[in-house]
Formats: structure tokens, C-alpha cells, sequence
């Protein structure tokens, strides 16, 4: 797991630039703690930052070929679980290697098979190919989106990469955030190829960006396919089975300490107990860390997300499958750190407000650290089986937007209110939903033979697995990468998600519950405490300390008006959320100064150039 950057100018000599490359690399140093390099050519400059994860002293990057007709070299982010397959494929077809990283079997790939090799990967990867035999950049992101890459197009080339810290560390790239950049952090569609930075955007899932001297093309190599399921209810229950015993032993494969992240809940427990026979069978014990709040358990009340603590119920799991268990506890004192919440806006690249939802995560991850380099997470199987409350409820499920925006409740409610009027207005968030949500829809395919039922819920399908599912991966994938530590998500394999995503919905919830395929398939695995426990979201802290520490440090920006924050702030609405009595403070308001606090510092850390209504 790694950074990747890099620079194409067709009318430039690169090889005068080697410092502006280098401080490109420099950004992505906390993605890749353990070594560091570039490779600049003419035309082209690459460089790297390393976890190193397989083959420690074989897989240093950038990794070049060096050809009669020119070098091609390779900058990599990510994991291929089906590298030794390839390999030996690759070595039957003369290649021979001098390492035993899948990096090397990328290479390799790449100079059989060229772009195609794309579609014969299976793992979390984004990375950048520049083949000076044709003077060709290759840009490459997973099915799924699990790695993140970003562009930014210039007159004679692009810079690119893993984060858009690294582009803009780029002087050519202008830090300019618009009306427009802003609609989506406000909207949470997943809007296609967005960033908060004007003139940056994201790869696509699935796609191969190919540049030339002539221009940019983009291919996409993978979508979600609606085909017949043949299967019956028992025979589907078996192959998912199947496919995640197989996922999770591939996922399992590393030259460093493992881990997987336990919350108690049904995914992390079924990949807690899969990891923990998968690693036995080598002789090593698995290890599991949990997160949670200093008093939470004790003091817990049920909210609208989360009916019962998570502690209680990581204990069980712990003790069934007798893995090495750390509970990593935090508290507001620790929580309301400036430093810490700088640090996540630096891992997240924008002011995304969270809070403690964040924070405490990124203490996990650092605290994970020290004992593993890589970790196993439960991410994307709400998406997949359907395990978030409004796949369920027909109010929310059936409205004519994104059903987790349906959600009104307490969490979700309109998230516009702390806006300046004026700007509220010329963004007009509403009509951008209702316009990406119309775009959205219009990508599903749908059988012959559906009812209106069946449509409805492929629909809803289609929108996690190609919206929802990518905020949460990239979530994980920034907080775990700045603390130095690898998480892989078996559930976002992409065999179990086309699978699943065709077996109709009555299979998905047969006994009238979440996740009702997954809860069977690994039935035998867990204590029944967890598998008849509902789907209880990542848990906030319920510590009203919290609340009075941040309204304090909300009052303090609030002293400051004439601070940029407050072009984006409506400033009368941050004094009296300051002012409220804590007991009298609803969430949307609590959440708001979170994004007061997270885009005041993003606003000092970056320094971008606000053109706004």
C-alpha cells in the first residue's frame, strides 16, 4: 500500500523540475512510511512512497523495464490478491522475475498484455504506467474505487496523484475552490469524478485514463452487470459462503503483522472469525482492535443509528473466536485535540465534518499501527446485502432520491442551514441532487421479467454499489493511509458484489431482517448474540463534555468574523449554535460546528482561493 504521483508535459523538459516532483512525492509520505522514490524522464516524472507489505527489500518503486525501445515504469498504490496466479501465468509465457512482489507481477502484466491487464486484476490498486516506448501514461484505478487518484489536465499533459495534496503541491495547478466544488461536500451524492478542487478530478472506478501527446482517452474496463441469478436460495447461500472463504484467504496473505477491525456488528465479526481459520491453519492467532468511548457502555443511550453498544458484543465475538483482542479507548479530552483534527483534514484532503466519527478512527488506525501493518474491515457490506435501515423501510426506500438522503432523521436533516443565504442559494443543493440522483438511476439496468418491487431494490442496489460504497471506502482508505497502516475490504471484492447484486432481494432478506444472505452464509461461524444483533452504526461519542469543548472552540472562530471561513458560514447561525444550551443542541446543529471547525482549519492548512456567490 503506497502513494503514488506524478507529471506529464509533452513541451517541457522535466528534468528541470526534479525538486517540484519531489515535493509532490513528499506529500505522500505518511501513505507510505518505509521508503520513498522518483523516477523523472524527459517528458515524464514518477514518484513513490512505500508501505511495504509484500516482499519488503523486492519491491522498492518506481519499478522499470528496461527495453531496447525505451523504459516503462511503474508507480503502484494497493494489493493484487490474484498475483501469484498471474505470475506463474506470466512465467509460462517466458517472463521471468527478480522479486516476489505483485508489483513486479503488475509490470509484467502490463508488458504482455499492455491496457488489458486491467480486467485481470483482482485486488485495491490505483497506479501510473509510463511507457517511453510510445511516450504513453497508463492511469489505472480498481473496480470499486478502492484506491483513490485524482488528475489535474494541463495544455500539454496532467499531474496526477493518490490524493489531491499531491497535485496541488504542483505550482502549475491552481488552488481554486468554486460554488460548484462546494455543491457536492454539502450534498453527499458521490457526484462522478468529483473533487473540492476546481479543475482536479477523480478517476472513475474501473477505468483506464490513457494520455498522449494527442490527448486523453478514458475506458471503462468493469461495470455492475444485470444477468439472470440460476441459483436457488440454498445453493446462493452456499456460494457466498464460498466466495468470502476464498476472498478472506487471499486477503490474508502478507510479509507483515495482521489484524482485523471488530465493532461487534455481523460483517467484522464473520471476517474476524473467517481470518482467524484462515490464519490457523499457518499457526498464527488473529489479532482484533475495537474502538470506543472512556464511560460509553455504561452511560449508553439508544439513538436512531445505533441501538445497543458495540462493547458488549466485540466481547462475545472475541471470546468465541479466541482472537488476540485490544480495545482502544478514547475520550473527549483526546478527541477535541486541534492537532488531531488538523491531522484528519490533512488525510481527508477537505472539511468533511465528521467529527469524534473521524477522529476516534484515525486513533484506532494509529493505535492499530503499532502492532500491524495491515488490517481487515467489514466496509462495503451494508452496500452489498443490504444491511442499512432504509433498504427496509418503504418511505425512505421508495422516495425519488437517494435513500440515505431520504433518511430525515436527526442526522440527515437539511444540511444547507449553516450556510450564507446567498451562497445557499446559488447552489442551489436540491436541483443538484435531484439532478445527479436522475443520472444516477438512468445507469441501472434492469431484467425483462422484474416487478416493480425487484426493479426498485436493483435500483437502490446499483446506487450504494456505485455511490454510497465509494464515500465509505475512500473514508477508510484516507484516515487508515495516514497513519501508515493497510486496511483491505473483502466484502468490496468484486466476484461477491456482482454476484450478490443479481440474487433478487427476497434472498437479501428472507427472514425479514438486514443482511439476511450474509447472516446465513456465516451462521455457523458466530455466537448468536451477533447474529441477532441489528446493524448499529459507527458509534459518536454520547459525552456532553464533548458538546460544551466544542462549542468553545466554535466560540472562538465565531470571535474572528472577518476570517474566510465566513464566506462559507453564515456567521449569525455559528454564534447561536455556540451559544445554545448544550442539553438544548440538536445533532444537525452539533454537526454543523464540526464543519465550522473542520473548514476553518482546512481554510489555514491549504489556503485555497474561494470563488464564491
Amino acid at each position: 500500500m503506497c502513494g503514488i504521483t506524478g507529471w506529464v508535459a509533452y513541451d517541457d523538459d522535466l528534468t528541470r523540475h526534479r525538486d517540484t516532483i519531489d515535493a509532490m512525492t513528499a506529500t505522500m509520505e505518511l501513505r507510505g512510511p518505509d521508503d520513498g522514490g522518483t523516477w523523472v524522464g524527459e517528458h515524464a516524472g514518477l514518484g513513490h512512497r512505500r508501505l511495504a507489505v509484500i516482499d519488503p527489500p523486492g519491491g522498492r518503486q518506481p519499478m522499470t523495464a528496461h527495453l531496447p525501445a525505451g523504459d516503462v515504469v511503474l508507480v503502484y498504490s494497493g494489493e493484487v490478491y490474484n498475483f501469484r496466479e498471474l505470475r506463474t501465468q506470466l512465467t509460462g509465457l517466458g517472463h521471468t522475475f527478480t522479486t516476489r512482489s505483485d508489483t513486479e507481477v503488475v509490470l509484467r502484466a502490463y508488458l504482455e498484455w499492455g491496457e488489458g491487464l486491467a480486467e485481470r486484476l483482482n485486488g485495491m490498486y490505483a497506479f501510473a504506467i509510463w511507457d517511453a516506448r510510445d511516450e504513453r501514461l497508463v492511469l489505472v484505478r480498481d473496480r470499486l474505487g478502492i484506491k483513490p487518484l485524482f488528475y489535474h489536465r494541463t495544455p500539454d499533459g496532467v499531474i496526477f496523484g493518490s490524493e489531491t495534496k499531491a497535485v496541488i503541491a504542483n505550482p502549475r495547478v491552481p488552488r481554486v475552490i468554486d460554488t460548484d466544488c462546494l455543491r457536492e461536500l454539502v450534498a453527499f451524492t458521490k457526484c462522478s469524478g468529483w473533487s473540492l478542487w476546481k479543475d482536479i478530478s477523480e478517476v472513475e472506478p474501473a477505468t483506464v485514463v490513457t494520455v498522449t501527446a494527442h490527448g486523453m482517452r478514458q475506458r471503462t474496463y468493469w461495470r455492475l452487470e444485470t444477468t439472470d441469478h440460476p441459483d436457488g436460495p440454498e445453493e446462493t447461500v452456499e456460494h457466498v459462503t464460498e466466495l468470502l472463504s476464498d476472498i478472506v484467504a487471499r486477503q490474508v496473505v502478507a510479509d507483515v503483522p495482521q489484524c482485523v477491525l471488530l465493532s461487534g456488528g455481523l460483517d467484522s465479526s464473520a471476517l474476524t472469525a473467517l481470518a482467524g481459520g484462515a490464519l490457523s491453519e499457518a499457526g498464527e492467532r488473529v489479532g482484533s482492535f475495537a474502538v470506543d468511548f472512556a464511560g460509553q457502555e455504561d452511560g449508553f443511550v439508544a439513538d436512531e443509528l445505533r441501538a445497543t453498544p458495540d462493547a458488549p458484543f466485540v466481547r462475545d465475538v472475541a471470546k468465541h473466536v479466541g482472537s488476540a483482542h485490544h480495545d482502544v479507548v478514547v475520550d473527549t479530552a483526546g478527541l477535541m485535540d486541534p492537532d488531531l483534527r488538523r491531522a484528519v483534514i490533512a488525510a481527508r484532503d477537505m472539511p468533511v465534518g465528521l467529527g469524534d466519527m473521524d477522529t476516534s478512527l484515525y486513533l484506532l488506525f494509529d493505535r492499530v499501527r503499532q502492532d500491524s501493518t495491515v488490517a481487515l474491515s467489514g466496509e462495503a457490506a451494508d452496500e452489498v446485502f443490504g444491511g442499512y435501515a432504509w433498504f427496509h423501510t418503504p418511505a425512505l426506500r421508495d422516495a425519488p432520491t437517494f435513500p440515505w438522503l431520504a433518511a430525515q432523521n436527526s442526522y440527515t436533516t437539511d444540511r444547507t442551514g449553516l450556510l450564507r443565504r446567498e451562497l445557499r442559494t446559488a447552489m442551489d443543493v436540491g436541483g443538484f441532487i435531484a439532478d445527479e440522483y436522475a443520472a444516477a438511476v438512468a445507469r441501472v439496468e434492469h431484467r425483462d421479467d422484474e416487478d416493480a418491487a425487484e426493479r426498485r431494490m436493483r435500483t437502490v442496489g446499483h446506487l450504494h454499489l456505485t455511490r454510497l460504497v465509494r464515500a465509505m471506502l475512500d473514508r477508510k482508505d484516507r484516515l487508515s493511509m495516514a497513519a501508515g497502516l493497510e486496511v483491505r475490504v473483502p466484502y468490496a471484492d468484486h466476484r461477491l458484489v456482482q454476484y450478490v447484486y443479481n440474487a433478487p432481494w427476497a434472498y437479501k432478506s428472507s427472514d425479514g431482517r438486514e443482511k439476511s444472505l450474509l447472516r446465513q452464509a456465516v451462521s455457523g461461524l458466530l455466537p448468536t448474540s451477533v447474529l441477532e444483533r441489528l446493524k448499529s452504526h459507527y458509534p459518536s461519542t454520547q459525552d456532553r463534555g464533548y458538546v460544551t469543548a466544542l462549542q468553545r472552540q466554535a466560540a472562538d472562530v465565531v470571535a474572528a468574523p472577518a476570517h474566510p471561513v465566513f464566506e462559507v458560514i453564515d456567521h449569525d447561525w455559528a454564534r447561536t449554535a455556540c451559544t445554545t444550551p448544550p442539553d438544548r443542541l440538536a445533532y444537525p446543529a452539533r454537526n454543523g460546528m464540526e464543519r465550522l471547525l473542520d473548514l476553518y482549519h482546512f481554510i489555514d492548512m491549504y489556503r485555497p482561493e474561494l470563488r464564491l456567490a
